[in-house]
């Protein structure tokens, strides 16, 4: 006996397609470069050997994609918006060994619910084209068109019709750095392609097609990279490993060069990244970021692409094996490259500590190997203006709270002996006044000096950053900011992304005190920096900065200008490790408490660390 359902009293409703369509959009359409990733996709997918994109304002204004692939017959044009309408899929079978980018059917669908699209498009063996527009899901027209050969999309005011979701996007600096990643992906998988992106007038990338995989990487990265690039392939009944790694000096301090592929699909993978940045740290540092791009090709019945709303990560039938076998590749390719026994000292290679066959002092590209982070032989070159006119000790600054107070007291204290037994107080007479109040650095990297009534640690790295911190935040605000000129003028290359950062971060760099002119090709013109900044690092500065905003840029609720300053510190400040005289040690103190906060560095962690005597001598009970 069937019960029949009551519609009336139903609570549930069916979705209208307009509805459902923007829902989708969601999952599948999150921001502008989701727009550019799907367009892309249908364009390879098509057979295309050039491909053209067009931004305007970041994607929020114009998405366009030209291609000159296969194109679309007049009875397809209106399927291809429809959900779920697909030309990939015929079986189910069929989704379990998908071959093309896309396939389930969602994209324009989605894309024309939350935007204004026009596609015109024609195939090569029909004589006319067609062009079809749809605006919010709503057909608008649909008419013969002269057309080339190919197809265009022009995605224009995404999510017009869904203010909500417009306002969640970030600045068009940001955007535009997700769709130029979208595009570098694309590029890399495919360099048999020629891809020319044009954001807003200008030519970001112009790339032939049928490149080597070392042109394409150079091309977009910078010349810099080609002669730095380790080439590898490795092929297993299984699983295909090939790609391209980077010198370990080529490392960034940020993350976005990093490729992982799946049969040409661009993923991520937790996993694999976290163990080939492992290996990378034998030549590393721990926030140090290589370019590497890696490819692996399996049997699409060995892996299933369907498990992510966006397609970015993928499941393996065998996720171990293929983790172990890329990183046996990886480590291997580099170690070939970099992994040289230092033959010179023979008398350790019967060191019966070591494994036989191997000499226990391996030279690592320069570096020894000490078993943990290396050090190289030559001292590291770090930059140590601190600056050696003490400032004035106002009681305001002492009396931020008892700590102060005493360190300051203690030195009166010895300045005051030293003028009751005649001495001179001045700077003349800093080493033994430094000497009974004092300082001794710590595996150099905090500097301890007692108080009267305990030990007092300092972090000099945070310390200093503190210090170049606010200095650089002052320097935003002063009518002129202190340059000091270079002799001569440097050009600096910078890659596509860090360039459109620069553009965007230009007017708060150029009052910090940098001088710099942007110019075409992704270079700038560097003529003077601020006085904190060692002549001759000046590249280095900058790309720091740019990377260290990128990494506080998706971590942290600062304006553009205390993220700046912020990397602008973590790069110039004295670095542990670094020795440094009484003199410096002394000055460092004074001008940390000079600050504003001298007790937090400018993401709140600790400078200062304050153990009060009864604590010692209880550990002594």
């Amino acid at each position: 006996m069937t019960q029949e359902t009551d519609s009336s009293n139903s609570i549930i409703r069916q979705l209208p397609p307009e509805i459902s369509n923007k829902i989708a959009a969601g999952e599948v359409i999150q921001r502008p470069s989701s727009v550019v990733k799907e367009l892309l996709d249908n364009s390879i997918d098509a057979g295309a050997d050039h491909i053209k994109i067009v931004i305007q304002n970041a994607g929020r204004t114009l998405i366009q994609v030209v291609d000159n692939g296969s194109g679309i017959g007049k009875e397809d044009i209106r399927l291809c918006f429809e959900q779920h309408a697909t030309s990939k899929i015929q079986d189910m079978d069929d989704l379990f060994r998908v071959r093309t980018l896309g396939f389930r059917g969602e994209a324009m669908a989605s894309i024309a619910s939350v935007a204004q699209v026009t596609l015109k498009t024609k195939r090569h063996e029909d004589d006319m084209g067609y062009k079809y527009e749809i605006w919010g899901g709503e057909e608008k027209s649909f008419e013969p068109a002269a057309v080339e050969a190919g197809t265009s999309v022009a995605v224009r005011n995404l999510f017009f019709n869904v203010r909500a979701r417009r306002q969640f996007l970030k600045t068009d600096a940001t955007e535009f750095r997700h769709i130029l990643k979208t595009v570098q992906q694309a590029a890399l998988a495919n360099p048999d392609i020629g891809f020319e992106l044009i954001a807003d007038t200008d030519t970001i990338y112009d790339l032939p097609k049928e490149q080597s995989m070392k042109e394409r990487i150079s091309g977009m990265f910078g010349k810099s990279y080609k002669a730095s690039l380790i080439k590898f392939r490795e092929e297993t009944s299984y699983l295909t490993v090939h790609g391209i790694l980077a010198d370990p000096k080529l490392t960034k301090r940020s993350r976005g060069e990093q490729f992982i592929f799946v049969n040409g699909r661009p993923i991520q993978h937790r996993w694999l990244t976290h163990t080939i940045l492992s290996i990378y740290d034998t030549w590393t540092g721990e926030k140090d970021y290589p370019f590497y791009a890696i490819f692996l090709e399996v049997d699409p019945k060995q892996v299933d692409v369907n498990v992510h709303p966006a397609k970015e990560e993928v499941k393996f039938e065998d996720e171990r094996s293929m983790i172990k076998l890329t990183k046996s590749v990886v480590k291997k390719a580099l170690n070939e490259q970099f992994l040289v026994p230092d033959v010179t000292d023979r008398e350790q290679k019967d060191d019966s500590s070591s494994p036989r066959g191997f000499s226990s002092n391996f030279n690592f590209g320069g570096r020894k190997n000490t078993g943990s982070k290396q050090k190289q032989d030559n001292p590291v070159k770090f930059p140590s203006r601190i600056n050696f006119d003490r400032p004035e000790k106002s009681s305001k600054k002492r009396g931020q709270n008892d700590f102060s107070k005493q360190l300051y007291d203690f030195d009166d204290q010895s300045e005051e002996q030293g003028a009751e037994s005649g001495q001179d107080a001045g700077q003349s007479d800093r080493p033994q006044r430094m000497r009974d109040r004092g300082f001794w650095q710590l595996h150099d990297c905090y500097i301890l000096t007692q108080t009267r009534s305990g030990l007092c640690m300092i972090d000099q790295h945070a310390a200093h950053k503190r210090i170049v911190y606010e200095k650089a935040l002052s320097a935003t605000e002063a009518a002129i900011p202190s340059t000091q000129q270079l002799l001569f003028a440097q050009t600096v290359e910078f890659s596509a992304s860090e360039f459109s950062l620069l553009e965007e971060l230009h007017p708060i760099i150029q009052r910090m005190g940098f001088n710099v002119q942007l110019m075409s090709g992704n270079t700038a013109m560097v003529s003077g920096v601020p006085a904190d900044i060692d002549v001759g690092d000046e590249q280095s500065v900058l790309k720091s900065m740019l990377h260290q905003y990128k990494e506080l840029d998706g971590k942290f609720d600062f304006d553009e200008r205390r993220k700046l300053a912020i990397a602008f510190a973590s790069k110039t400040a004295i670095q542990k490790g670094k020795k440094l005289t009484d003199l410096e040690m002394e000055n460092l103190l004074d001008q940390l408490f000079a600050c504003e906060e001298p007790y937090k560095d400018p993401l709140n962690k600790p400078t200062i660390e304050y153990i009060p005597l009864e604590d010692i001598e209880a550990r002594f009970r």
